[in-house]
């Protein structure tokens, strides 16, 4: 081939080097073009690039060639096509590579490119999300339920709660009362008895805390669906707080009072809940929404827990091990 000029010679051996530089070992068809190995143009559509496969993996399909030689170049081949045809007919994954072909300087870029397309999930991470709430959701459901049958299940074992169920019950006509004198002695299976015991305990006990009967609302998906309800009707409690008893100096009610004694006592809501009635009374006739109020009988109870602990057996064997055996006492092994 004669050229006109050294000029005209040297620019097109630059556009054939440039061109074999875009490829890159490792990715895509590494050093040879996927179009030409599909033998379609740039321009080829969907259908033009899918015909192309189709001929040429029946031409190199291993299972026509019957010698090892032409069998081991057949599947080299036909891998070659299969990964080329996955990377041009997927758009995102062309647009890629013509991206490449086009800006063969990126090195770094097209790598990148690549790898995050080949290790990125293939499912969505909006289902994945979904998912894995619902399965959270579900699981806090049924736990919910366990604790609370297991709760239904102690309490009816208790003499004081068992038998006061067995007299509603028989008050209720839900077991009979075979105490009468002169009546008809009614028989009641044990199973039948338990399962009355249970729903009377379940209908008239209010159970709190973290064992008490699950709600609906409690659960992930519904507490995400209303959450933009509760930080509104936070925020508007937070001002109306600030209002109220910064602004208007408003004494609180009992309800506010509980609230800042379960704060200043760091329980959470469900282990507030939990509390005795009588122990609630307790605190509100001692005043402990007063902060003063609080430490000093936040001091009286630990100098109590003290006291017990020194007077009990157990903790006095504990102290005499931990003098004896504990972490601060140095031994020798003489053995």
């Amino acid at each position: 081939m004669l050229f006109k000029s050294t000029a005209t010679f040297f620019y097109i051996l630059s556009l054939l080097y440039s061109a074999e530089s875009t490829l890159l070992e490792g990715i895509y068809c590494g050093k040879e073009n996927c179009y030409d190995v599909l033998q379609v143009t740039r321009e080829a559509t969907k259908s033009e690039v899918a015909r192309s496969y189709r001929r040429l993996a029946r031409q190199y399909h291993p299972d026509l060639h019957r010698e090892k030689e032409a069998k081991e170049l057949a599947e080299e081949r036909f891998k070659a096509l299969a990964n080329a045809y996955e990377i041009i007919k997927d758009e995102e994954s062309r647009t890629d590579y013509d991206y490449m072909l086009d800006n063969p300087d990126q090195y770094y870029a097209h790598y990148y490119r690549y790898y995050r397309r080949r290790v990125a999930p293939k499912v969505d991470v909006r289902i994945v999300i979904v998912v894995t709430i619902s399965i959270i959701s579900i699981i806090q459901y049924y736990s919910g339920w366990q604790r609370y049958d297991t709760a239904i299940t102690y309490f009816s074992t208790i003499p004081k709660y068992r038998n006061r169920a067995q007299d509603i019950a028989k008050q209720e006509g839900l077991l009979p009362d075979n105490s009468r004198k002169g009546g008809k002695k009614q028989k009641v299976s044990k199973e039948d008895i338990e399962q009355i015991i249970k729903k009377v305990i379940e209908d008239k006990m209010d159970i709190k805390g973290a064992y008490a009967k699950p709600k609906i609302t409690d659960l992930v998906w519904i507490q995400l669906l209303i959450l933009p309800y509760t930080i509104a009707i936070y925020i508007y409690w937070y001002c109306s707080w600030i209002w109220r008893h910064t602004v208007l100096k408003q004494p609180f009610n009992e309800e506010e009072k509980l609230y800042i004694i379960r704060k200043f006592l760091k329980m959470g809501q469900h282990q507030f809940d939990s509390q005795e009635d009588e122990k609630k009374q307790e605190f509100l006739d001692k005043g402990l929404w007063i902060k003063e109020n609080f430490d000093e009988w936040f001091e009286e109870q630990e100098e109590i827990t003290k006291k017990q602990l020194a007077e009990s057996n157990r903790y006095k064997q504990y102290r005499r091990y931990m003098k004896n055996h504990g972490a601060g006492r140095m031994t020798f092994d003489d053995s």
